[in-house]
């Protein structure tokens, strides 16, 4: 079995630009980094006052079950004292699977434990413009990201805010 899976990873407390570039350093470390996008500041979602995020997406292949990526990315989470007492709210890291591949078919799970794909991804442009940043062609849910994108406020789209700083220190970005 091998999972292609895009992840989002995010958070606005510590140190975040560390605690991302840990991610995606596991990942090259682990092998199965294929791309990260730039690191993007972006407003909070949800409603609950709290700081900008800095949010990336990571493609990667992982040689388990879109299950198995999604404990991968817990572990990171735990490993950074995530928490999860609002929801919405502030957190060290946040690593969700926004949409999963088993040996190139697209995976679709309405299980409490992973929804595939991510049922808030097309409303959120903090995913969308990282990830069509490293994949142009990204489709979510049989529908081009890009129309999703730009289906969106456009107020909410110019608030995703670009960093000049790189994510990772390990690897080379794009290595698809």
């Amino acid at each position: 079995m091998s999972c292609r899976a895009v992840l989002s990873i995010g958070g606005n407390q510590g140190d975040a630009l560390a605690l991302l570039r840990g991610v995606a350093d596991a990942a090259a470390a682990d092998g199965i980094l294929r791309a990260v996008s730039s690191v993007y500041a972006t407003p909070p979602w949800g409603g609950v006052e709290q700081d900008d995020f800095l949010n990336a997406v990571l493609i990667v292949d992982h040689p388990g079950s879109p299950t198995d990526v999604l404990e991968w990315g817990f572990t990171r989470e735990r490993a950074a004292g995530r928490t999860r007492d609002v929801r919405w709210g502030p957190r060290t890291l946040d690593v969700d699977v926004v949409t999963a591949e088993v040996d190139g078919k697209s995976v679709s799970s309405d299980e409490q434990s992973l929804t595939l794909p991510h049922p808030r991804a097309a409303e959120r442009a903090f995913v969308l413009v990282p990830w069509l940043e490293i994949d142009p062609g990204a489709q979510l849910d049989g529908v081009p990201a890009r129309v999703c994108l730009d289906a969106l406020d456009p107020g909410d789209v110019a608030a995703v805010r670009r960093l000049h700083d790189p994510l990772t220190s390990a690897v080379e970005r794009d290595r698809t």
